[in-house]
């Protein structure tokens, strides 16, 4: 009797010489691959959805209409691609891989090359873990996968048709050339979300000084780091997490001049190199995390360092670098800072002309609709779940719009509420020595406050969201009628739980009295 694997096998093979006829991908790879990341076509992703490749959905997925399932794995509350057919499945992730840069280098060798296949797969960060390639391989043997790689050749052999690295239909002279040497630190659809810029600010860690910040500081989640370039050199590898910088690597990419280009991650949650390692662009060397003794939060940060050939050296904007690296590598995604582009200050001047900043409304739209997003609930098939989002990005627009802030003011007040899942709402109480709404790891709201004599937390129900989000979402009323009403309705959870706190003191209270009584 034929194993899992190879039942799995038998019946998807067709899909799979169908996608190495178009594409070049071998249809063993293609297999080994469905079988692993779909537990043989009967995971819940594959059972629910048709994905049996695992790839999740992206903004850019969503806003074309593509439908997702919200699942659990690396991440909780990750959204999955749902196909109508296991062959939708096929073709996506054949386009996935053809159309990502990252996999650029795989197109170049032969579609029966599946130990090459395997590794540059493994290597450009399709699954976090360290032995995929192996495992791929194991499968392919194991199940003589390599047959249907055979047949798609001499197929086409006695058909006098080329494909692959001859003649892939999707393969254009330029597209490998031009961007397969380049990548951005960290993969994204849209554009990387910058919590802190280069240059002199507030230091995290002590308030009350200011500091040199030598990088930017990317938000991330368990990303898989990217190295930038071809032909870098990993020259530094730090595994101690217990330094300032924690875990962290710095990879050194050599120019005609004589110079030297160094790039630094920090505060990494796994380091995937070694020191003398040569890595290439696209290439996952590391997972963000939030090691270091210098760190307030789960980031990457990432410092550009130019070493000239005379043997000075200068930290520089990683933006500049960055922009660079897009022109070349035709990267077209955003570094974006308080909804304004990093890379536009160093970009030519027709360019420039174009990158206009977003407007906060614009820049909150942006972020919301984007994996950066710091709430990261939108989608989520939970109702209450859904009114918490409404009620946190309406609410949320509101309280920065108080107290006569300027676009630039709101943007930054934006982009401080979506990193950190709260908003201040001391402008919409100003009677509150302390006054926010949190939204927790399980996607509920919690209303926190503190009126100098009584500290209340509490969940809001769903009745509670429900009127909020009714009240925001009202277009017959004034912005101040939304902020009257706001309020009224925060002050009256606030002061509800602050008489139940006093309640149950009373009553504490009292209880004690009658336990001394009777002694």
């Amino acid at each position: 009797m034929a194993g899992k694997n190879q039942q799995y096998a038998a019946q998807y093979a067709e899909y799979a010489m169908e996608q190495m006829r178009r594409y070049g991908i071998p249809a063993s790879v293609t297999l080994a691959q469905g079988i692993l990341e779909s537990a043989n076509g009967q995971s819940r992703l594959a059972q629910n959805e048709n994905n049996h490749f695992g790839i999740k959905a992206t903004p850019a997925w969503i806003a074309e209409g593509g439908r997702f399932g919200v699942y659990t794995d690396d991440k909780p509350n990750e959204k999955f691609c749902s196909y109508d057919s296991v062959g939708d499945s096929y073709e996506h992730h054949s386009r996935f891989l053809k159309e990502n840069s990252r996999y650029a280098r795989c197109f170049t060798l032969a579609p029966d090359d599946y130990k090459g296949w395997t590794r540059g797969i493994a290597q450009a960060g399709y699954a976090s873990g360290g032995k995929y390639a192996g495992n791929l391989q194991r499968i392919i043997e194991q199940n003589s996968l390599q047959k249907y790689d055979r047949q798609v050749m001499q197929e086409m052999a006695a058909q006098g048709r080329k494909f692959g690295v001859e003649d892939n239909p999707l393969r254009t002279s330029g597209h490998i050339a031009q961007e397969a040497g380049y990548s951005f630190p960290v993969e994204r659809d849209e554009f990387l979300f910058v919590t802190s810029p280069f240059g002199m600010r507030q230091d995290p860690t002590d308030g009350t000084k200011q500091q040199m910040h030598k990088g930017i500081d990317i938000r991330c989640n368990g990303d898989a780091v990217l190295a930038t370039e071809n032909g870098g050199k990993v020259v530094a590898v730090n595994q101690n997490k217990n330094t300032p910088g924690g875990k962290s690597l710095t990879v050194e990419y050599a120019r005609t001049d004589g110079s030297k280009v160094q790039c630094t991650y920090m505060h990494l949650g796994e380091v995937s190199v070694k020191a003398g390692d040569t890595v290439r662009a696209g290439q996952r060397i590391g997972i963000s995390g939030n090691t270091g003794t210098r760190t307030t939060g789960e980031h990457l940060h990432f410092g550009v360092t130019n070493l000239y050939a005379d043997g000075t050296r200068r930290e520089i904007d990683p933006a500049a670098y960055l922009t660079e690296i897009a022109q070349k590598g035709n990267i077209k995604q955003q570094v974006l800072h308080n909804g304004n582009d990093l890379l536009a200050r160093y970009k030519g001047a027709e360019e420039n002309a174009a990158d206009k900043s977003l407007s906060p409304d614009a820049w909150m739209k942006k972020l919301l609709s984007s994996e950066d997003s710091g709430v990261g609930l939108s989608g989520c098939n939970d109702p209450v779940v859904e009114m918490v989002m409404t009620a946190f990005t309406s609410l949320m627009l509101l309280a920065v719009q108080i107290d006569s802030k300027n676009g630039e003011e709101q943007k930054a007040a934006i982009s401080a509420a979506m990193d950190n899942r709260k908003i201040d709402l001391k402008p919409l109480l100003p009677g509150m020595k302390a006054c926010d709404l949190v939204i927790g790891d399980n996607g509920k709201a919690t209303l926190r406050a503190d009126n100098g004599s009584v500290q209340v937390a509490r969940e809001l129900t769903a009745a509670e969201l429900s009127r909020l989000s009714a009240t925001l979402n009202n277009d017959t009323l004034s912005e101040e009628a939304k902020r009257t009403r706001v309020t009224g309705m925060l002050n009256t959870v606030i002061l509800s739980e602050a008489a139940s706190q006093n309640f149950e003191q009373g009553m504490s209270r009292q209880q004690g009295q009658t336990e001394n009584l009777k002694r």
